[in-house]
Protein backbone atom coordinates (compact mmCIF):
# COMPACT_ATOMS: atom_id res chain seq x y z
CA UNK A 1 0.00 0.00 0.00
CA UNK A 2 1.17 3.33 -0.90
CA UNK A 3 1.43 5.96 1.09
CA UNK A 4 -0.41 8.37 0.32
CA UNK A 5 -3.56 5.31 0.55
CA UNK A 6 -2.24 4.93 3.37
CA UNK A 7 -2.82 8.09 5.15
CA UNK A 8 -5.78 7.93 3.20
CA UNK A 9 -7.18 5.46 5.08
CA UNK A 10 -5.95 6.98 8.10
CA UNK A 11 -8.45 9.74 7.64
CA UNK A 12 -11.19 7.56 6.96
CA UNK A 13 -9.93 5.46 10.57
CA UNK A 14 -10.52 8.84 12.56
CA UNK A 15 -13.31 10.45 11.03
CA UNK A 16 -15.22 7.22 12.04
CA UNK A 17 -14.10 7.54 15.15
CA UNK A 18 -14.71 11.20 15.65
CA UNK A 19 -18.60 10.59 14.58
CA UNK A 20 -18.65 7.91 17.24
CA UNK A 21 -18.17 10.19 19.72
CA UNK A 22 -17.85 9.00 23.06
CA UNK A 23 -18.35 5.70 21.90
CA UNK A 24 -20.96 3.00 21.39
CA UNK A 25 -21.90 2.13 24.96
CA UNK A 26 -22.82 5.94 25.97
CA UNK A 27 -24.59 6.01 22.33
CA UNK A 28 -26.48 3.17 23.70
CA UNK A 29 -27.24 4.86 26.79
CA UNK A 30 -27.97 8.53 25.40
CA UNK A 31 -30.56 6.51 23.18
CA UNK A 32 -32.17 4.73 26.60
CA UNK A 33 -32.51 8.09 27.80
CA UNK A 34 -34.91 8.93 24.87
CA UNK A 35 -32.15 11.41 23.41
CA UNK A 36 -30.57 11.57 19.73
CA UNK A 37 -26.86 12.30 19.39
CA UNK A 38 -25.86 15.61 18.47
CA UNK A 39 -24.64 13.72 15.22
CA UNK A 40 -28.50 12.74 14.87
CA UNK A 41 -30.44 15.76 15.87
CA UNK A 42 -28.46 17.31 12.93
CA UNK A 43 -28.98 14.99 10.51
CA UNK A 44 -32.98 15.37 11.41
CA UNK A 45 -32.57 19.26 10.96
CA UNK A 46 -30.54 20.10 7.72
CA UNK A 47 -31.07 19.04 4.58
CA UNK A 48 -29.87 15.62 3.48
CA UNK A 49 -26.73 15.32 2.33
CA UNK A 50 -25.83 19.21 2.94
CA UNK A 51 -23.81 18.89 6.41
CA UNK A 52 -20.34 20.10 5.87
CA UNK A 53 -18.54 19.79 9.40
CA UNK A 54 -16.10 22.09 10.82
CA UNK A 55 -13.14 21.05 13.42
CA UNK A 56 -13.82 17.10 13.68
CA UNK A 57 -10.46 16.59 15.10
CA UNK A 58 -10.48 19.35 17.65
CA UNK A 59 -9.23 18.19 21.14
CA UNK A 60 -9.20 19.68 24.64
CA UNK A 61 -5.90 20.89 25.75
CA UNK A 62 -6.02 20.23 29.93
CA UNK A 63 -3.84 18.44 31.44
CA UNK A 64 -5.48 18.73 35.14
CA UNK A 65 -6.42 16.02 37.27
CA UNK A 66 -5.13 13.21 34.44
CA UNK A 67 -7.58 15.09 31.71
CA UNK A 68 -4.66 14.15 29.33
CA UNK A 69 -5.02 10.50 29.18
CA UNK A 70 -8.45 11.06 28.01
CA UNK A 71 -9.09 12.73 25.01
CA UNK A 72 -12.27 12.51 22.53
CA UNK A 73 -12.17 14.08 18.36
CA UNK A 74 -14.48 17.03 18.39
CA UNK A 75 -14.59 17.24 22.25
CA UNK A 76 -18.30 17.60 22.58
CA UNK A 77 -19.43 19.41 20.23
CA UNK A 78 -20.01 19.12 16.52
CA UNK A 79 -20.48 22.02 14.64
CA UNK A 80 -21.00 23.11 10.61
CA UNK A 81 -23.09 24.36 7.95
CA UNK A 82 -25.89 22.95 5.89
CA UNK A 83 -29.25 23.60 4.13
CA UNK A 84 -33.02 24.17 5.73
CA UNK A 85 -35.20 23.70 2.75
CA UNK A 86 -32.47 24.85 0.50
CA UNK A 87 -31.38 27.93 2.19
CA UNK A 88 -27.82 27.80 4.28
CA UNK A 89 -27.84 27.77 7.91
CA UNK A 90 -24.83 27.59 10.76
CA UNK A 91 -25.38 25.14 13.31
CA UNK A 92 -23.68 23.40 16.34
CA UNK A 93 -24.85 20.79 18.47
CA UNK A 94 -23.09 19.50 21.89
CA UNK A 95 -22.46 15.74 22.21
CA UNK A 96 -23.64 14.30 25.88
CA UNK A 97 -21.21 11.30 24.69
CA UNK A 98 -18.19 12.81 25.24
CA UNK A 99 -17.54 14.14 28.70
CA UNK A 100 -21.06 15.11 29.22
CA UNK A 101 -20.85 18.03 26.24
CA UNK A 102 -19.48 19.88 29.19
CA UNK A 103 -17.71 23.01 28.01
CA UNK A 104 -13.84 23.20 27.39
CA UNK A 105 -11.48 26.11 26.20
CA UNK A 106 -11.34 24.16 22.96
CA UNK A 107 -15.23 23.26 22.52
CA UNK A 108 -16.17 27.18 23.27
CA UNK A 109 -13.03 28.07 20.26
CA UNK A 110 -15.38 25.65 18.17
CA UNK A 111 -18.20 27.00 18.74
CA UNK A 112 -17.25 31.18 18.54
CA UNK A 113 -15.89 29.66 15.10
CA UNK A 114 -19.33 28.51 13.48
CA UNK A 115 -20.62 31.44 15.32
CA UNK A 116 -18.71 34.05 13.24
CA UNK A 117 -18.85 32.22 10.07
CA UNK A 118 -22.65 32.73 10.99
CA UNK A 119 -22.32 36.47 10.71
CA UNK A 120 -19.45 36.89 8.31
CA UNK A 121 -22.19 35.26 5.71
CA UNK A 122 -25.59 36.52 7.12
CA UNK A 123 -26.95 33.11 7.51
CA UNK A 124 -28.98 31.99 10.96
CA UNK A 125 -27.31 30.30 13.73
CA UNK A 126 -28.92 27.11 15.03
CA UNK A 127 -27.39 25.72 18.84
CA UNK A 128 -28.34 22.66 20.23
CA UNK A 129 -27.70 22.71 24.20
CA UNK A 130 -27.06 19.12 25.52
CA UNK A 131 -24.36 19.40 28.74
CA UNK A 132 -23.48 19.18 31.53
CA UNK A 133 -22.13 22.81 31.91
CA UNK A 134 -18.80 24.05 32.64
CA UNK A 135 -16.07 21.11 31.93
CA UNK A 136 -14.60 21.70 35.72
CA UNK A 137 -10.85 20.38 35.30
CA UNK A 138 -10.10 23.60 33.01
CA UNK A 139 -11.26 26.25 35.49
CA UNK A 140 -11.48 29.69 34.04
CA UNK A 141 -10.48 28.64 30.92
CA UNK A 142 -14.17 27.13 30.40
CA UNK A 143 -15.92 30.43 32.37
CA UNK A 144 -13.87 32.58 29.47
CA UNK A 145 -15.12 30.01 26.66
CA UNK A 146 -18.70 31.02 27.70
CA UNK A 147 -17.91 34.75 28.00
CA UNK A 148 -16.73 34.69 24.59
CA UNK A 149 -19.63 32.83 23.01
CA UNK A 150 -21.77 35.50 24.98
CA UNK A 151 -20.49 37.80 23.78
CA UNK A 152 -20.88 36.66 20.17
CA UNK A 153 -24.81 36.17 21.04
CA UNK A 154 -24.67 39.33 21.88
CA UNK A 155 -23.36 41.55 18.55
CA UNK A 156 -25.00 38.44 16.87
CA UNK A 157 -28.43 39.90 18.17
CA UNK A 158 -30.81 41.54 15.82
CA UNK A 159 -28.48 40.78 12.76
CA UNK A 160 -29.18 37.01 12.24
CA UNK A 161 -32.05 34.93 14.11
CA UNK A 162 -30.35 33.08 16.67
CA UNK A 163 -32.60 29.59 17.60
CA UNK A 164 -31.76 27.14 20.79
CA UNK A 165 -32.88 24.08 21.26
CA UNK A 166 -32.67 22.66 24.88
CA UNK A 167 -32.32 18.96 24.63
CA UNK A 168 -30.68 18.05 27.35
CA UNK A 169 -29.41 19.73 30.63
CA UNK A 170 -28.64 23.13 30.44
CA UNK A 171 -27.44 24.54 33.74
CA UNK A 172 -25.38 27.57 35.28
CA UNK A 173 -23.81 29.99 33.09
CA UNK A 174 -24.82 27.92 30.05
CA UNK A 175 -28.05 29.01 30.00
CA UNK A 176 -27.00 33.14 29.29
CA UNK A 177 -26.47 31.91 25.54
CA UNK A 178 -30.23 30.24 24.97
CA UNK A 179 -31.62 33.26 27.15
CA UNK A 180 -29.60 35.69 24.57
CA UNK A 181 -31.28 34.14 21.36
CA UNK A 182 -34.08 34.91 20.00
CA UNK A 183 -36.04 31.49 20.69
CA UNK A 184 -35.74 28.62 23.08
CA UNK A 185 -37.24 25.34 22.17
CA UNK A 186 -37.22 22.74 25.40
CA UNK A 187 -38.19 19.23 25.56
CA UNK A 188 -40.71 17.75 27.76
CA UNK A 189 -39.40 15.67 30.38
CA UNK A 190 -35.43 15.48 28.95
CA UNK A 191 -34.65 19.43 29.11
CA UNK A 192 -33.63 21.31 31.92
CA UNK A 193 -32.93 25.29 32.48
CA UNK A 194 -31.46 26.43 35.36
CA UNK A 195 -28.54 29.00 37.15
CA UNK A 196 -28.37 26.66 40.60
CA UNK A 197 -29.49 23.10 40.64
CA UNK A 198 -31.47 21.14 43.48
CA UNK A 199 -28.67 20.53 45.31
CA UNK A 200 -27.43 23.79 46.08
CA UNK A 201 -31.03 25.10 46.20
CA UNK A 202 -31.26 22.19 48.86
CA UNK A 203 -27.95 23.53 50.45
CA UNK A 204 -28.58 27.39 50.32
CA UNK A 205 -32.35 27.53 51.08
CA UNK A 206 -33.23 23.79 52.39
CA UNK A 207 -36.27 23.44 49.93
CA UNK A 208 -36.46 20.07 48.06
CA UNK A 209 -37.21 20.49 44.98
CA UNK A 210 -36.77 18.25 41.23
CA UNK A 211 -34.47 19.03 38.29
CA UNK A 212 -38.09 19.26 36.35
CA UNK A 213 -39.99 21.04 38.92
CA UNK A 214 -36.65 23.71 39.31
CA UNK A 215 -36.38 24.13 35.63
CA UNK A 216 -38.25 21.91 33.37
CA UNK A 217 -40.10 22.46 29.91
CA UNK A 218 -43.58 23.33 31.80
CA UNK A 219 -41.52 25.85 34.08
CA UNK A 220 -40.21 27.68 31.34
CA UNK A 221 -42.82 27.40 29.05
CA UNK A 222 -45.35 28.67 31.54
CA UNK A 223 -44.19 30.38 34.93
CA UNK A 224 -40.73 32.16 33.73
CA UNK A 225 -41.47 32.65 29.76
CA UNK A 226 -37.62 31.80 29.21
CA UNK A 227 -38.59 28.80 26.86
CA UNK A 228 -40.89 29.99 23.86
CA UNK A 229 -41.83 26.75 22.83
CA UNK A 230 -42.20 23.08 24.35
CA UNK A 231 -41.82 20.05 22.32
CA UNK A 232 -43.09 16.11 23.46
CA UNK A 233 -40.00 15.24 21.26
CA UNK A 234 -37.08 15.93 19.80
CA UNK A 235 -38.36 15.44 16.01
CA UNK A 236 -41.25 17.86 16.97
CA UNK A 237 -38.37 20.29 18.68
CA UNK A 238 -36.41 20.36 15.49
CA UNK A 239 -39.53 20.45 13.45
CA UNK A 240 -40.50 23.99 15.33
CA UNK A 241 -36.86 25.36 14.80
CA UNK A 242 -37.86 24.40 11.06
CA UNK A 243 -41.17 26.06 11.20
CA UNK A 244 -39.89 29.01 12.88
CA UNK A 245 -37.06 29.75 10.25
CA UNK A 246 -39.76 29.29 7.22
CA UNK A 247 -41.19 32.67 8.83
CA UNK A 248 -37.85 34.20 8.86
CA UNK A 249 -35.27 35.98 6.43
CA UNK A 250 -31.68 34.95 6.68
CA UNK A 251 -30.43 37.84 8.13
CA UNK A 252 -31.46 41.65 8.73
CA UNK A 253 -30.24 43.23 5.66
CA UNK A 254 -33.04 41.04 3.55
CA UNK A 255 -36.89 40.79 3.22
CA UNK A 256 -38.82 37.92 4.49
CA UNK A 257 -39.41 34.92 2.27
CA UNK A 258 -42.89 35.24 0.08
CA UNK A 259 -44.29 31.56 0.10
CA UNK A 260 -46.90 31.17 -2.68
CA UNK A 261 -50.23 31.25 -1.36
CA UNK A 262 -53.80 29.41 -2.79
CA UNK A 263 -56.35 30.91 -0.04
CA UNK A 264 -57.88 34.18 -1.98
CA UNK A 265 -57.04 37.24 -0.87
CA UNK A 266 -60.81 38.89 -1.00
CA UNK A 267 -62.05 35.43 1.05
CA UNK A 268 -64.97 36.75 3.47
CA UNK A 269 -65.50 35.08 6.55
CA UNK A 270 -69.55 35.74 7.38
CA UNK A 271 -69.23 34.68 10.97
CA UNK A 272 -66.50 37.25 11.87
CA UNK A 273 -69.86 40.13 11.28
CA UNK A 274 -71.77 38.18 14.56
CA UNK A 275 -68.28 37.13 16.67
CA UNK A 276 -68.61 40.01 18.59
CA UNK A 277 -71.52 39.38 21.84
CA UNK A 278 -73.84 42.03 22.73
CA UNK A 279 -72.71 42.06 26.10
CA UNK A 280 -69.38 44.10 26.18
CA UNK A 281 -68.62 41.98 29.40
CA UNK A 282 -68.22 38.65 27.80
CA UNK A 283 -65.71 37.56 26.16
CA UNK A 284 -65.10 35.60 22.62
CA UNK A 285 -62.11 33.45 21.24
CA UNK A 286 -59.14 35.45 19.33
CA UNK A 287 -57.52 32.29 18.06
CA UNK A 288 -61.02 32.23 15.95
CA UNK A 289 -60.54 35.52 14.55
CA UNK A 290 -56.87 35.19 13.74
CA UNK A 291 -58.01 31.48 12.16
CA UNK A 292 -60.12 33.34 10.03
CA UNK A 293 -57.85 35.90 8.27
CA UNK A 294 -55.01 34.22 7.97
CA UNK A 295 -53.74 31.77 5.14
CA UNK A 296 -55.08 28.90 5.49
CA UNK A 297 -55.57 29.33 9.03
CA UNK A 298 -52.07 28.69 9.85
CA UNK A 299 -50.30 30.11 13.10
CA UNK A 300 -47.32 29.46 14.83
CA UNK A 301 -47.81 30.84 18.27
CA UNK A 302 -44.98 31.72 20.30
CA UNK A 303 -45.08 31.68 23.84
CA UNK A 304 -48.43 29.81 23.63
CA UNK A 305 -48.70 28.79 27.53
CA UNK A 306 -47.32 31.83 29.33
CA UNK A 307 -49.29 35.32 29.86
CA UNK A 308 -52.31 34.16 28.10
CA UNK A 309 -54.16 37.87 28.03
CA UNK A 310 -52.00 38.47 24.82
CA UNK A 311 -51.65 36.19 22.00
CA UNK A 312 -48.02 36.49 19.73
CA UNK A 313 -46.72 34.45 16.68
CA UNK A 314 -46.46 34.49 13.04
CA UNK A 315 -48.76 33.70 10.44
CA UNK A 316 -48.88 34.65 6.47
CA UNK A 317 -51.19 36.90 4.57
CA UNK A 318 -50.97 36.19 0.39
CA UNK A 319 -47.89 34.89 1.39
CA UNK A 320 -46.01 37.11 3.00
CA UNK A 321 -44.78 36.76 6.74
CA UNK A 322 -46.01 38.38 9.47
CA UNK A 323 -46.13 38.87 13.06
CA UNK A 324 -49.34 38.92 14.50
CA UNK A 325 -50.17 40.40 17.84
CA UNK A 326 -53.63 40.12 19.61
CA UNK A 327 -55.05 40.13 23.22
CA UNK A 328 -57.05 37.80 24.13
CA UNK A 329 -60.76 38.42 25.86
CA UNK A 330 -61.20 34.90 26.56
CA UNK A 331 -58.10 35.54 29.04
CA UNK A 332 -58.34 37.82 32.12
CA UNK A 333 -60.66 39.66 29.93
CA UNK A 334 -57.72 40.39 27.63
CA UNK A 335 -55.87 42.78 30.38
CA UNK A 336 -52.04 43.52 30.03
CA UNK A 337 -50.32 43.07 32.89
CA UNK A 338 -46.43 42.70 33.49
CA UNK A 339 -46.05 39.16 31.84
CA UNK A 340 -48.47 40.30 28.87
CA UNK A 341 -46.18 43.57 28.19
CA UNK A 342 -42.89 41.52 28.57
CA UNK A 343 -44.13 38.80 26.19
CA UNK A 344 -45.01 40.78 23.60
CA UNK A 345 -42.72 43.97 23.39
CA UNK A 346 -39.75 40.48 22.65
CA UNK A 347 -41.59 39.43 20.07
CA UNK A 348 -42.82 43.04 18.59
CA UNK A 349 -38.54 44.13 18.76
CA UNK A 350 -37.70 41.06 16.83
CA UNK A 351 -39.98 41.41 14.35
CA UNK A 352 -38.87 44.98 13.45
CA UNK A 353 -35.16 43.79 13.61
CA UNK A 354 -36.01 41.07 11.02
CA UNK A 355 -37.92 43.19 8.55
CA UNK A 356 -41.49 41.17 9.78
CA UNK A 357 -44.38 43.39 9.31
CA UNK A 358 -46.64 43.29 12.66
CA UNK A 359 -50.51 42.68 12.58
CA UNK A 360 -52.21 43.78 15.87
CA UNK A 361 -55.69 42.57 16.37
CA UNK A 362 -56.74 44.91 19.59
CA UNK A 363 -59.41 44.06 22.12
CA UNK A 364 -57.93 45.65 25.52
CA UNK A 365 -60.18 46.87 28.49
CA UNK A 366 -57.16 48.27 30.41
CA UNK A 367 -54.15 47.16 32.87
CA UNK A 368 -54.50 45.20 35.73
CA UNK A 369 -54.80 46.89 38.79
CA UNK A 370 -53.89 45.76 42.06
CA UNK A 371 -50.49 46.08 44.14
CA UNK A 372 -48.70 42.89 43.19
CA UNK A 373 -48.95 44.39 39.56
CA UNK A 374 -47.68 47.77 40.98
CA UNK A 375 -45.11 46.65 42.90
CA UNK A 376 -43.66 44.27 40.31
CA UNK A 377 -43.31 47.32 37.84
CA UNK A 378 -46.17 47.23 35.37
CA UNK A 379 -45.46 50.44 34.68
CA UNK A 380 -41.81 49.74 33.19
CA UNK A 381 -42.78 46.68 31.98
CA UNK A 382 -45.63 48.34 29.93
CA UNK A 383 -43.87 50.74 28.88
CA UNK A 384 -41.20 48.11 27.39
CA UNK A 385 -44.37 47.30 25.10
CA UNK A 386 -45.21 51.16 24.28
CA UNK A 387 -41.43 51.72 23.41
CA UNK A 388 -41.12 48.69 21.13
CA UNK A 389 -44.13 49.55 19.34
CA UNK A 390 -42.93 53.14 19.08
CA UNK A 391 -39.64 52.33 17.69
CA UNK A 392 -40.47 49.48 15.24
CA UNK A 393 -40.24 50.92 11.35
CA UNK A 394 -41.96 47.89 10.09
CA UNK A 395 -44.72 48.39 8.58
CA UNK A 396 -47.45 48.06 10.94
CA UNK A 397 -51.15 47.37 10.77
CA UNK A 398 -53.62 47.60 13.78
CA UNK A 399 -57.37 46.38 13.92
CA UNK A 400 -59.85 47.56 16.78
CA UNK A 401 -61.96 45.05 17.56
CA UNK A 402 -63.73 45.98 20.36
CA UNK A 403 -62.07 47.46 23.84
CA UNK A 404 -59.66 50.07 23.36
CA UNK A 405 -59.05 51.94 26.59
CA UNK A 406 -56.92 54.36 28.30
CA UNK A 407 -53.41 54.04 28.72
CA UNK A 408 -53.79 49.97 26.80
CA UNK A 409 -55.06 51.78 23.98
CA UNK A 410 -51.83 53.72 23.42
CA UNK A 411 -49.57 50.78 24.35
CA UNK A 412 -51.26 48.57 21.15
CA UNK A 413 -49.92 50.41 18.61
CA UNK A 414 -51.97 53.24 18.14
CA UNK A 415 -51.69 55.94 15.32
CA UNK A 416 -49.30 58.48 17.44
CA UNK A 417 -46.96 55.67 17.78
CA UNK A 418 -46.49 55.38 13.77
CA UNK A 419 -49.12 52.74 13.35
CA UNK A 420 -49.32 52.78 9.20
CA UNK A 421 -52.93 51.18 8.76
CA UNK A 422 -55.38 51.70 11.84
CA UNK A 423 -58.32 50.16 10.83
CA UNK A 424 -61.49 49.64 13.73
CA UNK A 425 -64.73 47.11 13.44
CA UNK A 426 -68.18 48.82 13.92
CA UNK A 427 -67.86 47.06 17.45
CA UNK A 428 -65.04 49.00 18.44
CA UNK A 429 -64.96 51.11 21.88
CA UNK A 430 -62.13 54.00 21.36
CA UNK A 431 -62.22 55.72 24.99
CA UNK A 432 -60.21 56.92 27.70
CA UNK A 433 -62.41 54.21 30.21
CA UNK A 434 -65.51 52.38 29.96
CA UNK A 435 -69.00 53.92 30.25
CA UNK A 436 -69.37 52.73 34.15
CA UNK A 437 -66.38 54.15 35.25
CA UNK A 438 -66.20 57.40 33.48
CA UNK A 439 -69.90 58.03 34.60
CA UNK A 440 -68.76 57.59 38.18
CA UNK A 441 -65.99 60.01 37.91
CA UNK A 442 -67.65 62.50 35.81
CA UNK A 443 -71.08 62.75 37.77
CA UNK A 444 -69.95 61.55 41.21
CA UNK A 445 -71.97 64.73 42.66
CA UNK A 446 -74.93 64.51 40.72
CA UNK A 447 -75.51 60.70 41.26
CA UNK A 448 -75.36 61.20 44.92
CA UNK A 449 -77.58 64.37 44.97
CA UNK A 450 -80.77 61.90 43.04
CA UNK A 451 -81.95 60.41 46.36
CA UNK A 452 -84.83 58.08 44.69
CA UNK A 453 -83.45 54.76 43.62
CA UNK A 454 -85.10 54.51 40.04
CA UNK A 455 -84.60 57.83 39.74
CA UNK A 456 -80.73 57.41 40.16
CA UNK A 457 -80.90 54.49 38.28
CA UNK A 458 -82.32 56.32 35.11
CA UNK A 459 -79.99 59.27 35.22
CA UNK A 460 -77.12 57.11 35.05
CA UNK A 461 -78.39 54.87 32.38
CA UNK A 462 -78.89 58.35 30.29
CA UNK A 463 -75.37 59.36 31.17
CA UNK A 464 -73.88 56.02 29.90
CA UNK A 465 -76.18 55.85 26.33
CA UNK A 466 -74.64 59.46 26.27
CA UNK A 467 -71.18 58.44 26.83
CA UNK A 468 -71.24 55.33 24.74
CA UNK A 469 -72.53 57.91 22.13
CA UNK A 470 -70.18 60.17 22.38
CA UNK A 471 -67.28 58.13 22.70
CA UNK A 472 -67.98 54.23 22.64
CA UNK A 473 -67.66 54.01 19.00
CA UNK A 474 -64.76 54.41 15.71
CA UNK A 475 -66.43 56.68 14.62
CA UNK A 476 -64.89 59.66 16.99
CA UNK A 477 -61.71 58.51 16.73
CA UNK A 478 -62.05 58.42 13.25
CA UNK A 479 -62.97 62.25 12.84
CA UNK A 480 -59.44 62.97 14.04
CA UNK A 481 -58.15 60.66 11.50
CA UNK A 482 -56.83 58.36 14.48
CA UNK A 483 -58.45 55.68 12.54
CA UNK A 484 -57.89 55.11 8.64
CA UNK A 485 -61.26 53.63 8.02
CA UNK A 486 -63.97 51.60 9.46
CA UNK A 487 -64.57 48.22 8.06
CA UNK A 488 -66.67 45.50 7.73
CA UNK A 489 -65.47 42.57 9.92
CA UNK A 490 -65.93 39.84 7.63
CA UNK A 491 -63.90 41.56 4.93
CA UNK A 492 -60.76 42.24 7.41
CA UNK A 493 -58.49 39.60 5.83
CA UNK A 494 -58.73 41.36 2.48
CA UNK A 495 -58.30 45.16 3.70
CA UNK A 496 -55.31 43.70 5.65
CA UNK A 497 -53.62 42.22 2.79
CA UNK A 498 -54.64 45.66 0.74
CA UNK A 499 -52.78 47.28 3.78
CA UNK A 500 -49.54 45.38 3.60
CA UNK A 501 -48.93 45.34 -0.20
CA UNK A 502 -49.09 49.08 -0.23
CA UNK A 503 -46.54 48.79 3.05
CA UNK A 504 -43.96 47.05 1.09
CA UNK A 505 -41.80 49.75 0.02
CA UNK A 506 -42.34 51.53 3.28
CA UNK A 507 -39.07 53.51 3.86
CA UNK A 508 -38.84 55.07 7.46
CA UNK A 509 -35.51 55.32 10.07
CA UNK A 510 -34.76 56.22 13.73
CA UNK A 511 -32.29 59.62 14.38
CA UNK A 512 -29.14 57.94 14.73
CA UNK A 513 -27.45 56.80 17.84
CA UNK A 514 -25.31 54.42 19.59
CA UNK A 515 -28.33 52.77 21.23
CA UNK A 516 -31.70 52.97 22.50
CA UNK A 517 -31.71 52.92 26.37
CA UNK A 518 -35.03 51.03 26.64
CA UNK A 519 -36.84 50.42 30.07
CA UNK A 520 -35.67 47.55 31.14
Amino acid sequence: MSNQLSRVKELIQLREKARLGGGEKRIESQHKKGKYTARERIAMLLDEGSFEEFDMFVEHRSHNFGMEKTKFLTDGVVTGYGTIDGRLVYVFAQDFTVFGGSLSEMQAKKICKVMDQAMKMGAPLIGINDSGGARIQEGINALAGYAEIFQRNILASGVIPQISGIFGPCAGGAVYSPALTDFNIMTEGTSYMFLTGPKVVKTVLGEDVSQEDLGGASVHTTKSGVAHFSAPTEEEGIQLIKQLLSFMPQNNMEVTPLKESNDPIDRLEDGLNEIIPDNASKPYDMYEVIGAIVDNGEFLEVHADFAKNIIVGFARFNGMSVGVVANQPKYLAGVLDINASRKAARFVRFCDAFNIPIVTLVDVPGFLPGTSQEYGGVITHGAKLLYAYGEATVPKVTVTLRKSYGGAHIVMSCKQLRGDINYAWPSAEIAVMGADGAIEVLFTKEIKDVTDPQKQAEFVDAKKKEYNDLFCNPYEAGRYGFIDDVIEPRNTRFRVIRALQQLRSKRLENPAKKHDNLPL
